[in-house]
């Protein structure tokens, strides 16, 4: 802890306020979301068609809006769509509390994913200008804030719930609230630096992230770990609740806290560990690694044949959470870094939100992927087979972007002036 409120500390007020923004936005955002599912179906009885149509409403208009918000970000300046985006969610969530009808809810939830899509790109960007050569560090630091924000949400929510699922909305909404206001009395107005931001139309904008190849190759590369991270959500529960019966929410439960708590925990000793004796590039690589491999325990315990005692299963499942999280801890500020500097120092934003939606569009591809594999594998009973290809995949990723190392493609091309 000492340690964190050092590097915060170290960090120019602006940095330091974005941090305590994420951390405040994590917090709110999952002190509801993780119980909304179960308030549609439960209170509201809505259908399952309807439950899903209302959360996949949510996802697409964040995940599709990324780019959106960043050339938003890039034309009119840092702050105003993170404020706007703040003043969204307080409404979406509000609306969630208190509304039943299936329309409203779809606006709410329509309105709480552009509000993400709006602010996640601005607050990248601010990040990366304000720290300036510092940015690796400032986004090691930033995912610390951001993750234990990830952590006590739920907790904070469940105990909210004790009482109403409105309160939970309520108070989620009035966090956005304080944070709307706190940004508009202290966050400085922050503008993109260099050519392409305002004075360029904004299809030149996205014409000149889409010639920047080095970029658009790097995305590729790095879809795949964006589908290894999404597994504590999909195949993790899985194999819990295969492992353990009832008590799988419960294993679950305790699964998401570590992953949470190890990036809390680990994330400034990692990343200080891995710069100095890594490159960027080699940090890349080997945390890449070592996402993939935490999946080969799991692939050992499946492959063995015989009914797996309680222990064994849950230290596998512990072990393959430790290490994924620890690989995510390495690679998430170099990544960061790494769009920045291949956008070289241009339309940041606009390239930080073109990054999100392709890593958002490979998420879904990659979890239609996984479920189908799951199902072949459990009607075959080859669970190896999954754990096999999630392993093969983190290998494939280091591959990848090993591949664009070694042939200079992680170097930013040389700036181009950007069409009227």
């Amino acid at each position: 802890m000492k340690t964190l409120w050092t590097s915060t500390l170290s960090f120019p007020p602006a940095v330091r306020l974005l941090m305590a923004n994420q951390f405040a936005i994590n917090l709110a955002f999952y002190m509801l979301m993780p119980y909304l599912a179960a308030h549609l179906a439960g209170e509201l009885g809505l259908a399952a068609w309807a439950v899903g149509l209302v959360l996949g409403v949510r996802n697409f208009s964040q995940q599709g809006m990324f780019l959106i918000g960043g050339t938003i970000a890039d034309r009119f300046g840092y702050k105003a769509p993170i404020m706007a985006g703040c003043l969204l969610r307080t409404g979406g969530f509000a609306l969630l509390g208190v509304v039943d009808s299936l329309p409203v809810l779809i606006i709410a939830s329509a309105a709480t994913g552009f509000a993400g899509a709006l602010f996640n790109p601005a607050v990248r960007a601010y990040l990366a200008a304000e720290a300036g050569p510092r940015r690796v560090e400032a986004f090691a630091t930033f995912n610390v804030y951001y993750q234990a924000g990830m952590l006590l949400g739920p907790l904070v929510g469940l105990a909210l719930l004790a009482a109403d699922f409105r309160l939970v909305c309520l108070v989620a909404a009035g966090i956005f609230a304080a944070l709307s206001v706190l940004q508009g009395r202290a966050l400085p107005a922050r503008r993109a630096s260099g050519p392409g931001g305002g004075e360029s139309g904004v299809l030149a904008q996205w014409r000149s992230v889409a010639a920047n190849r080095p970029f658009l190759l790097f995305s590729c590369a790095m879809i795949g770990s964006y589908v290894l991270t999404f597994q504590v959500y999909l195949a993790l529960p899985l194999a819990a609740g295969d492992a353990f019966g009832k008590a799988g929410t419960k294993a679950t439960s305790l699964l998401f806290v570590l992953s949470a708590a190890v990036a809390v925990a680990g994330q400034l000793r990692l990343t200080g560990w891995a710069r100095t004796r890594w490159s960027g590039e080699q940090a890349l690589v080997r945390g890449l690694a070592v996402m993939g491999l935490a999946f080969t325990p799991l692939a050992l315990t499946a492959a063995s044949g015989s009914t797996v005692p309680g222990a064994v299963s849950l230290a596998a499942l512990t072990a393959a959470v430790i290490a994924l999280s620890a690989g995510s801890a390495i690679v998430y500020p170099f990544e960061m870094d790494t769009v920045v500097s291949l956008s070289g120092d241009r339309l940041v934003a606009t390239h930080y939100g073109l990054y999100n939606t392709v890593s958002g569009l490979g998420i879904t591809l990659g979890n239609l992927a996984t479920g189908a594999l799951w199902d072949y594998a459990t009607r075959n009973q080859t669970l190896w087979l999954v754990w096999t290809v999630l392993a093969l995949t983190g290998g494939a990723c280091a591959g990848a972007v090993l591949a664009l190392a070694r042939t200079g493609r992680l170097t930013a091309p040389t700036p181009q002036p950007a069409l009227a």
